[in-house]
C-alpha cells in the first residue's frame, strides 16, 4: 500500500480525507433521521431499535450482553444504558446466562417484539430515502435523551 502525502498549510485535502468527511456525514445525516423518525413513531432511539432488531432476529430472542454489543457497535457502558430503558419500557428482561453464571443474557418481551415489528417500516424507510439519496444535511437532531 502506498503512503499518501497530505500537503500540510496548503488548503489541499486528499482523496482520502474528502472521503472520510463524507462517510461522516452521511453517518451523522442517517442517524439523526432514523432517531428522529423512529422517536416521532414509536418512542424508541435508533440504538434502542437496533438492540430489539437483532434480538427479534434471533430463534430465542434472546442472546447475552456481550454478543449484543458487538453486532450494535455500542461500549459495554452505553449498551447497558439502552438496555436498562427498554427494560423499564417492559420490552427486554434480563436473565441471569445458565451456560455461564458471570455472563446476563437479554430476552425479548412480547411487547418488545411487538413494538420492534411495528418500527421496523418506519426504519427501512428511512434507510431506502436517504442511503443512497445525495446528502443533504438537513436533520436537526431531536433533544438528546443520554446515548
Amino acid at each position: 500500500m502506498a503512503a499518501t502525502k497530505v500537503s500540510v498549510g496548503t488548503g489541499e485535502t486528499n482523496a482520502d480525507v474528502r472521503e472520510w468527511r463524507e462517510l461522516l456525514a452521511r453517518h451523522a445525516d442517517l442517524t439523526c433521521a432514523l432517531d428522529r423518525a423512529l422517536q416521532v413513531g414509536h418512542s424508541l432511539g435508533m440504538s434502542e431499535y437496533e438492540v430489539l432488531e437483532r434480538l427479534a432476529e434471533l430463534p430465542e430472542h434472546s442472546a447475552k450482553v456481550a454478543t449484543i454489543a458487538k453486532s450494535v457497535h455500542l461500549s459495554q457502558s452505553a449498551l447497558s444504558r439502552v438496555i436498562g430503558r427498554l427494560e423499564v419500557a417492559g420490552l427486554v428482561e434480563r436473565h441471569m446466562c445458565p451456560e455461564d453464571r458471570r455472563a446476563i443474557n437479554v430476552r425479548l418481551t412480547d411487547e418488545g417484539l411487538q413494538l420492534q415489528g411495528e418500527a421496523q417500516p418506519t426504519q427501512r424507510r428511512v434507510l431506502a430515502d436517504r442511503l443512497h439519496a445525495p446528502l443533504v444535511k438537513s436533520c436537526e437532531p431531536l433533544p438528546s435523551t443520554g446515548d
